[in-house]
């Protein structure tokens, strides 16, 4: 089939693919994303699938009208929309370049590290939450961790190509690294001594996220300058990574606003 003689024909760089409407579409409008070709399932003819059709005409991207069983065979867990982009691989970005990055306005550094987080779907709610926020980056481990693959693609909704990524091999020589820099590492978790409203965010910061079932591993732990928990309610003990993030990031930026205007 012509699917498996673009992925594994004579040209050797690999190619990332971005599945669904939602991801395509942000591709689209990101220069850094590099497309090389866009299929689309022939059966296909909604409004805002020619949209993305006249997006990519006007980017000189090739649109190609497949079978949906082209689009099955190339990603056959994961619900795609009839839409998949090729894209110049994705690059992680160097732990010590993001450091370098974030850290050009002095106390607003804002990064935030996933202690293995493994649900591709929690991660890419994750990321398109960070980049909501403006974070300036995210740190995860190499191994036991999800990382940016298809599905983490499609949830983040293209979100991935505006959020600096790097992976580590070691999370707690990396929170280590960034202490040294000046970080405060401040952890999330229930049983936090504070709240994330008694925090003090307006600093040079790296908030640690863990695993919705098991939290933050007693190696990240031990790097953590503070541990702080999210105050609620209801008769549920925990929130998604993702929600969880969101509520904590708007606290930080509601806090740095109010650093410089009355709100």
């Amino acid at each position: 089939m012509e699917w498996r003689k673009f992925i594994k024909g004579k040209n050797k760089q690999r190619s990332d693919l971005i599945p669904g409407f939602h991801a395509v579409k942000e591709a689209l409008t990101q220069r850094q994303a590099l497309l090389g070709q866009i299929w689309v399932d022939e059966g296909k003819h909604s409004p805002r699938v020619q949209e993305l059709i006249s997006m990519a005409e006007g980017k000189a991207i090739p649109v190609n009208f497949k079978k949906s069983s082209d689009l099955d065979h190339l990603l056959s867990n994961i619900t795609h929309q009839g839409i998949i982009a090729f894209a110049k691989a994705f690059q992680y970005i160097d732990l010590e370049q993001l450091i370098h990055d974030s850290l050009q306005i002095p106390g607003h550094a804002l990064l935030i590290a996933a202690d293995h987080i493994t649900d591709e779907g929690n991660l890419g709610a994750l990321i398109r939450t960070a980049v909501f926020f403006g974070a300036h980056g995210l740190i995860i481990p190499k191994d036991r961790s999800a990382q940016v693959t298809e599905q983490v693609r499609k949830r983040s909704s293209g979100a991935y190509l505006q959020l600096p990524i790097t992976r580590v091999v070691n999370l707690g020589r990396a929170l280590d690294t960034l202490n040294k820099k000046g970080f405060w590492i401040i952890g999330a978790a229930g049983e936090g001594t504070g709240t994330v409203y008694q925090c003090d965010w307006k600093r040079d910061v790296v908030l640690v996220l863990g695993r919705e079932d098991k939290g933050l591993t007693d190696l990240v732990r031990k790097y953590c300058h503070q541990i702080v928990r999210i105050p609620g309610a209801g008769t549920i003990n925990s929130l998604n990574v993702s929600v969880a993030g969101g509520v904590i990031l708007s606290e930080i930026v509601r806090q740095r606003l109010h650093c410089h205007v009355n709100i």
